[in-house]
């Protein structure tokens, strides 16, 4: 460097010689380069400047921006169709049940048929026909033909006054007598056949029953739900007549009703009944496709899925919790005298397949929620999918060390395997739509068919690479091929 050129390094200001003067200009500008501010606003202006700045960041605040705005509307329409579809799923229920109480026989004899052998059941009916048969039988007419017969016998007066005396202890044991035959009737296989075939033949008029109009086994009467044993009372009268008792053949023939429930809203009741039954069919498809509607309106249609089959269980549970409440309810609207335990049984023989849906409803619902968070991204489910995965992976290399040979068939899992798992899961969906009346243990066997089922197809595909690395198909699924 020139001795006449001073070292910038040594200049204690770290500045250049041209910036060490104040009057010195900066290339370019054509003005010094500490010249004066330019004037400013007054302190007003900027008083009024900053509270514009300051509404302007609350409306931006406040206003969200339009994609923030579309995804929540289309959030709250699915949440909206999500609660509707789970009311509907518990209307569908009660309304399928309805529907085939009243128009499946086969299903409507298959509810009632237990009760014929259900102990409460048998002592209400036997207390209940006991007392109509004693009913028509005149005791103190009985006694006197007995205290008549021992005088033209010429049994001593005193003997036909004591037979006239007798009418407690006789009516105690025609009491006994009575009932013994009675029960002996209803616990008899021939009850049972005798039961299911009266239910069987009053079925044709179940319709009308339920609306009030009809006769038949099960009559809406009086505001009371009442079974007619008629037919069992006549029974019980052929019985005493072939054991010897002869006074039973003058019992004429009656109609007993066994009342099994009794309120004076029961007209709603019918009417709400009615209802139900119509929109038995199409009730289940409004509901899933609602449920549909929610799923695909959804931002994330994954946990769209996951809530409307958590919306559809939760109605299964306040629906089964809304069963045992009424039934209490329907306790207490017996009338007195009535059996409760009889009145319980028959409740819980009516509602078993209804409790049985409800609960093959509330699986589906709770394994369809856990299938859409195992295919989602969080932790638990990628872990979950590795580890099944790396299980099948090793068994399949096993396999394959030991001789197995999948060759072409395990390039073309892999090439449809998206495919292959949606046939599996549409002809589990098919099999549990058209299966009659399924139960859980019903779904837990599809949905172990289906796990089956995605575990075969995971053991089958060997990757795409397998071909080109290794004649025999065996090993190489997962190393790429020379070149690629």
């Amino acid at each position: 460097m020139p001795s006449g050129t001073p070292d910038p390094a040594s200049d204690p200001t770290g500045d250049s010689p041209q910036q060490g003067r104040p009057d010195s200009e900066p290339p370019g500008t054509g003005r010094p380069a500490h010249s004066a501010p330019e004037p400013r606003g007054t302190a007003g202006d900027r008083t009024e400047l900053d509270e514009l700045r300051q509404r302007l960041a609350a409306l931006e605040a406040s206003k969200p921006p339009p994609r923030a705005r579309h995804h929540l509307l289309r959030t709250s329409g699915s949440v909206v169709l999500i609660v509707i579809s789970s009311l509907l799923a518990l209307l569908a229920v009660v309304a399928v049940w309805t529907d085939s109480i009243v128009g499946d026989t086969d299903r409507y004899v298959a509810t009632v048929a237990p009760l014929a052998s259900d102990p409460d059941v048998q002592a209400a009916v036997t207390s209940r026909v006991t007392s109509e048969v004693l009913s028509h039988i005149d005791v103190k007419a009985l006694v006197g033909q007995l205290s008549k017969a021992a005088a033209e016998q010429g049994a001593p007066p005193r003997l036909s006054k004591l037979i006239g005396d007798l009418t407690g202890p006789i009516t105690n044991g025609l009491t006994q007598l009575v009932s013994g035959t009675v029960n002996k009737v209803v616990t008899s296989d021939q009850f049972a056949t005798l039961w299911a075939d009266a239910n069987r033949a009053a079925h044709a008029s179940l319709d009308k029953a339920l609306t009030g109009k009809g006769g038949g086994a099960i009559s809406l009467e009086n505001n009371q739900v009442a079974i007619d044993i008629g037919p069992f009372v006549a029974k019980v009268k052929d019985e005493l007549v072939s054991s010897g008792f002869g006074p039973a053949a003058k019992i004429p023939e009656v109609h007993t009703n066994f009342v099994v429930f009794a309120s004076k809203d029961i007209g709603k009741v019918k009417t709400y009944f009615r209802l139900l039954q119509i929109m038995g069919t199409w009730l289940p498809i409004i509901a899933v496709l609602v449920a549909a509607a929610g799923v695909f309106t959804a931002v994330n249609r994954r946990r769209g899925l996951i809530g409307a089959a958590a919306g559809v269980a939760v109605a299964m549970l306040l629906l089964g919790v809304v069963l045992t409440v009424f039934r209490s309810l329907y306790l207490d609207h017996l009338p007195p005298g009535a059996s409760q335990a009889a009145a319980g049984s028959i409740y819980d023989a009516l509602i078993r397949f209804l409790r049985a849906s409800i609960r093959a409803v509330g699986v589906t619902a709770l394994v369809t929620a856990v299938g859409a968070f195992l295919i989602g991204p969080s932790r638990v489910a990628v872990a979950i999918r590795t580890a099944c995965a790396s299980a099948i992976g090793a068994l399949r290399e096993v396999s394959t060390a030991h001789g197995l040979r999948l060759g072409p068939v395990g390039r073309f899992v892999n090439r449809y395997k998206r495919w292959i798992g949606a046939a599996i899961l549409t002809v589990a969906a098919v099999v549990l739509a058209t299966w009659s009346y399924p139960t859980a243990a019903v779904v837990m066997w599809i949905v172990v068919v289906v796990l089956v089922g995605f575990a075969i197809r995971e053991f089958l595909d060997t990757g795409p690479a397998t071909a080109r690395t290794s004649p025999t198909g065996a090993g190489g699924a997962n190393i790429p091929p020379p070149g690629e």
